[in-house]
């Protein structure tokens, strides 16, 4: 196969990931309650918002793709976002979400690990310039 190089600029404005939810309402009062807020939101779909990243939060499940989905966010302060996380999920009103300390990865981020209602994996991870 002949690889075809045809340098292309898509002049990429924004990247806006779908991510799926077993209980539509769960999941979006869970990604407020984590600081989002909906620009947009009609029977199937949810715009979420936090500065200027966005995501699509679809009414939309299966199993296998979500606990295979998994975020890159970065954050200033892992530690923090895992004290604030934990405190949020200690009511228990967000069904399966879950939280672990922060880790330091090989690297080179300490990362938060959120899993969201439906199962996806939110690494929220904090870079330290040497």
């Amino acid at each position: 196969m002949t690889k075809l190089n045809l340098n292309l600029n898509l002049n990429l404005t924004d990247v806006r990931p779908f991510i799926g939810s077993q209980d539509f309402e769960v999941s979006k009062a869970f990604y407020e309650a984590l600081g989002w807020t909906t620009e947009y939101l009609d029977d199937q779909l949810a715009l979420m918002a936090n500065g200027d990243h966005r995501f699509y939060l679809q009414r939309y499940y299966q199993q296998d793709w979500l606990e295979n989905t998994m975020l890159h966010l970065t954050v200033a302060d892992a530690a923090a976002c895992h004290a604030q996380i934990a405190a949020v999920l200690a009511n228990g009103a967000y069904g399966d979400a879950r939280v672990a300390p922060p880790k330091q990865e090989d690297y080179g981020a300490l990362v938060t690990y959120v899993w969201d209602p439906a199962g996806a994996l939110l690494h929220l991870a904090q870079w330290n310039d040497a």
